[in-house]
């Protein structure tokens, strides 16, 4: 797979950054058996579609309306998922090198944070998965609003040339609602949508309708699973039909 890349830095091949990514692929494996087991248990997961997961890198966007959201997206899968994560939780030495050898990176959300950018086609380049959440942070309501979606994971993937694999979370919200710092028992559904392949370069270059209208297609896809994943989990105001487009 090649060593990591050198967020911020000269890339270099070295035998401290190997053993750096073996003991961060290690941690990770480790890591997500440790969390599975609770997560499957207290939340009785559902994953549909996990055979639309392609194979080679990708980029993995889902609706996010609570803090479980990245448990319950990391352990939907074996594969390794690369995250990026909000700027802050680095200011924790402890817990920032912890999240950097578990392939975690920093994000500015209040900003076009091009280093993070850069990082995530980066990652992607190396042949691995990465998480982004197009709505950028924890939204509200029963559907999904196309103001709220960010165009970063279509601009990467396009920039790339990877597919975007949309994704609809059910039921995380009442398994941990906001202002609540400790999860309860409910039933948390996953659906994972068909890839949505990245539109062609025009000479050598994406053009930026074809980086609005991959965001469009997200949008369209995801709204859908997220829906469908609402009904699997059985949120009442879906159910009753109040949470249709």
């Amino acid at each position: 797979m090649g060593e990591e890349p050198a967020y911020g830095s000269q890339a270099g091949s070295t035998p401290a950054r190997s053993r750096q990514t073996f003991l961060g692929r290690v941690l990770y494996h480790i890591f997500w058996v440790i969390v599975f087991v609770p997560v499957k248990l207290l939340f009785r997961l559902r994953v549909e579609g996990r055979e639309n997961l392609p194979d080679g890198p990708f980029i993995l966007s889902a609706s996010h309306r609570s803090f479980i959201d990245t448990p319950v997206v990391g352990v939907m899968t074996a594969k390794r998922l690369r995250f990026m994560g909000k700027e802050s939780l680095w200011k924790s030495k402890p817990l920032g090198a912890f999240l950097t050898i578990m392939g975690g990176f920093p994000v500015e959300r209040d900003s076009v944070d091009r280093t993070a950018l850069r990082a995530a086609m980066d990652v992607l380049k190396l042949g691995e998965p990465l998480v982004m959440f197009p709505e950028g942070t924890r939204r509200d309501g029963p559907r999904l609003r196309r103001e709220d979606l960010h165009d970063g994971p279509a601009f990467v993937a396009s920039r790339v040339g990877v597919p975007i694999v949309p994704v609809g979370l059910g039921g995380t919200p009442k398994a941990l609602p906001v202002g609540k710092k400790l999860p309860r028992p409910a039933k948390v559904v996953v659906v994972i949508g068909e890839p949505i392949d990245p539109p062609a370069k025009v000479n050598g270059r994406v053009p930026r309708k074809g980086v609005t209208e991959m965001s469009d297609r997200l949008f369209a896809e995801m709204s859908d699973l997220f829906i469908e994943a609402r009904v699997l989990a059985g949120e009442e105001e879906v159910a009753n039909g109040n949470g249709r487009r």
